[in-house]
C-alpha cells in the first residue's frame, strides 16, 4: 500500500471526526436542502443590517423564486450568473436557482464588462441575477449574450419598507454608487418573488453526477474556465466541512460572521454549505474592506465562527477597535483563499485567544482540501490534515509519489474532486492524470500527516485571496498600442500578500506609468490593476524566445 493511502493523518484527527463520509448519503443537493430547511425551520438562517430570515422564510422564498424561474421558461441545466454582494438576495437566489435546476455561474461583481462577456458567453448564461450598482456594465455588453431573463436587486429591497427605502436612497441619490443603465424586461428580485407565489416548480431529475455549479477560476494554467461541481462534489465537501466543525459547534445555536462573499468558493461551501446545514446563523457583511462596519456589526452578535483570507485578518488586527471587541463566543477562527502568515496568526490568537486555524484548498475541489484541526491543536504554518475522505500525495515531475520530508506537487483524489472544466476536455486531462487532481502548488508532509506550502501555481500570482494569471494581464496590456513587449509578475506586498507588477518593453517613448495604469482600470478588475511599473529595454528569453518570467522574479 502507498504510505498516502495509509493515511498517517487520521491519527492526528481531533476525537469524534471520521476517517470518510458519505456524499451519496443525498441523492442531490434537493434532497438535502428539504433536510435542513425542515429541521431547522424556526432557527434564524441569514442575518443582513438587522433583518433576519429564518430557515422557514428562505424554503419559502427560495420555492417562489424556483417557481418564477420555471415561468420564465427557463429550465434545468440552463445556466444563471449571479453577480451580487453578500446581501440578502443571494442566498434566496442561489438555493432557488439550484431548487430550478439551473446551473449557477457564480460572478464577481468587480468584474470588467470584459470580464463578465467572457464568462457569460464560455458559460452560455441564459439569466442574470445582478446588483444594481453593477447593471451599466452589463447593459454594455448584453447584446453578445445569449441572455433573455433579467432580474436586479438592489442593497435595500429585502428590509423593511422604510428602511430599505432609506438604504437604496442613500446608495442611489447620496453616495450615487448606481450609474445610469437601461435593460430590457427587468425585473426586481422582491417583484420575481411575489410573482412566483402564483407558480409551481416543474418537476425534473437530478442525478449525483450532475453538474449544479460552475465556479470559474483561471485553474493551474490560462484563462478562466469554468470547474464543474456537481451535486455530489458539493455534499462531499460540505459534508467534509461539518465533520471538521461539528465536535466544536452546536447545531442551531451558533452565529457566523460572514465578511468573504459568496459568490467565492471558499465561502459558498463553507458558509452557503457547511454552516447552513448546521444550521448557523450567517451575518451578512456586504463590504468586508470597511473594516470599522465589520467591527461594528461584529459587536452586535455573540459570533462564534470567523472565516477570513490573511488580508482580512491583517487589516482587523491592526485596527485600534478591533481589541474592544468581547470574543468570548469565538470558538473558531479559518483561515484560507491565500497563506496565512505566522505573524498574522500569532497577533490573531495574542487579541482574541483564538487559534487560526489554516486551511488549503482549490475551485477544483469544492474546495476544501486541507485543514488544520479546529480545537486549539492547529499548528501554525501548514496548511493542516486533509479531510474525510481525501487523500492527497506529494508527488515528482514524473507523477511518482516522493518518500515524506520531501517536497513536490500536492495531488489529490476525493470525492469533492471537480468533474472536469466545462468544454476543455484537454484542459481537464492536464489538471486530472489518473484519478489525481494536480494542483501545480509544492509543497510537502511530515511524519504526523501535516502538509506544508512551499511555493504556489509557478506563476499565479495571488492578491488577497483572488488568483490572477499573468497571461490574463499580458494580453490586456500587449494591446496597448505603446507595448511592445509585457510581462506579469507578483511580488509580495504587506497589505494583500502578492500585487501585479509588469515589465514593459515601449514601442512608443511617449508611454509612461500613469497612462499604462489608467488603461488597465477600464480593463481589468481593480485588484488585478498593475500596482508596480517597470520599463525596460528588453526581457530576459528562452532560446526559442518565451519571455522568462522566473528571472524577472529573481531579480
Amino acid at each position: 500500500m502507498s504510505y498516502y493511502e495509509d493515511r498517517p493523518w487520521n491519527k492526528n484527527y481531533p476525537a469524534g471526526i471520521p476517517a470518510n463520509i458519505d456524499p451519496d448519503k443525498y441523492e442531490n443537493l434537493l434532497v438535502f436542502y428539504e433536510e435542513v430547511f425542515d429541521k431547522h425551520a424556526d432557527k434564524v438562517a441569514y442575518t443582513y443590517m438587522g433583518k433576519e430570515l429564518t430557515f422557514k422564510d428562505v424554503n419559502i422564498l427560495s420555492r417562489n423564486f424556483a417557481a418564477y424561474l420555471h415561468s420564465r421558461g427557463l429550465e434545468p441545466g440552463d445556466r444563471i450568473a449571479l453577480m451580487m454582494p453578500n446581501i440578502l438576495q443571494y442566498p434566496i437566489v442561489m438555493y432557488g436557482a439550484l431548487r430550478a435546476g439551473l446551473i449557477i455561474v457564480n460572478t464577481n461583481p468587480l468584474y470588467t464588462p470584459r470580464e463578465m462577456l467572457h464568462q457569460f458567453t464560455d458559460s452560455g448564461a441564459k439569466a442574470v441575477v445582478i446588483a444594481e450598482l453593477f447593471a451599466s456594465k452589463l447593459e454594455e455588453i448584453l447584446d453578445q449574450t445569449q441572455i433573455k431573463v433579467i432580474m436586479t436587486a438592489s442593497m435595500g429591497e429585502m428590509l423593511s419598507p422604510v428602511k430599505g427605502a432609506l438604504v437604496n436612497f442613500v446608495v442611489r441619490k447620496v453616495k450615487k454608487m448606481v450609474p445610469k443603465y437601461t435593460l430590457p424586461n427587468v425585473t426586481t428580485v422582491k417583484e420575481a418573488l411575489k410573482m412566483g407565489k402564483r407558480f409551481e416548480i416543474n418537476p425534473f431529475e437530478s442525478r449525483p453526477n450532475d453538474t449544479v455549479l460552475l465556479q470559474y477560476t483561471g485553474g493551474t494554467t490560462g484563462v478562466s474556465k469554468g470547474a464543474e461541481l456537481t451535486n455530489r462534489n458539493l455534499i462531499a465537501n460540505m459534508m467534509q466541512i461539518e465533520a471538521w466543525m461539528q465536535g466544536m459547534l452546536m447545531r442551531g445555536n451558533e452565529t457566523a460572521l460572514c465578511p468573504l462573499p459568496l459568490y467565492h468558493i471558499f465561502a459558498f461551501s463553507v458558509n452557503a454549505m457547511a454552516l447552513f446545514s448546521l444550521g448557523i446563523n450567517n451575518v451578512l457583511i456586504p463590504n468586508a474592506r470597511d473594516i470599522k462596519g465589520l467591527i461594528k456589526e461584529w459587536k452586535k452578535h455573540k459570533v462564534s465562527i470567523f472565516d477570513g483570507v490573511n488580508t482580512l485578518f491583517n487589516a482587523l488586527v491592526h485596527h485600534p477597535d478591533f481589541g474592544s471587541i468581547d470574543f468570548s463566543t469565538l470558538k473558531i477562527t479559518v483561515g484560507g483563499g491565500m497563506a496565512v502568515q505566522n505573524v498574522v496568526a500569532e497577533e490573531w490568537y495574542r487579541i482574541t485567544n483564538n487559534v487560526l486555524s489554516e486551511g488549503y484548498g482549490m475551485t477544483e475541489a469544492s474546495p476544501v482540501v486541507t485543514v488544520n484541526p479546529v480545537d486549539g491543536t492547529a499548528r501554525i504554518g501548514t496548511i493542516g490534515l486533509p479531510v474525510p475522505s481525501t487523500l492527497v500525495r506529494v508527488a515528482n515531475d514524473q507523477d511518482e509519489e516522493v518518500p515524506v520530508g520531501e517536497s513536490g506537487e500536492l495531488q489529490v483524489k476525493g470525492p469533492q474532486v471537480m468533474k472536469g472544466y466545462y468544454n476543455r476536455p484537454d484542459e481537464t486531462a492536464k489538471t486530472i492524470r489518473n484519478g489525481w487532481l494536480c494542483t501545480g502548488d509544492i509543497g510537502y508532509m511530515d511524519e504526523d500527516g501535516f502538509f506544508t506550502l512551499i511555493d504556489r501555481k509557478k506563476d499565479m500570482i495571488l492578491v488577497s485571496g483572488f488568483n490572477v494569471f499573468p497571461n490574463e494581464i499580458e494580453d490586456v496590456i500587449a494591446k496597448h498600442p505603446k507595448v511592445l513587449e509585457v510581462a506579469a509578475i507578483g511580488v509580495p506586498d504587506e497589505k494583500s500578500g502578492e500585487v501585479v507588477k509588469v515589465c514593459v518593453v515601449k514601442k512608443d517613448k511617449s508611454l509612461d506609468e500613469k497612462e499604462l495604469i489608467d488603461y488597465c482600470r477600464t480593463q481589468l478588475t481593480g485588484y488585478k490593476v498593475p500596482k508596480h511599473v517597470e520599463f525596460r529595454d528588453d526581457l530576459p528569453k528562452s532560446n526559442v524566445g518565451k519571455i522568462l518570467r522566473r528571472k524577472l522574479r529573481e531579480e
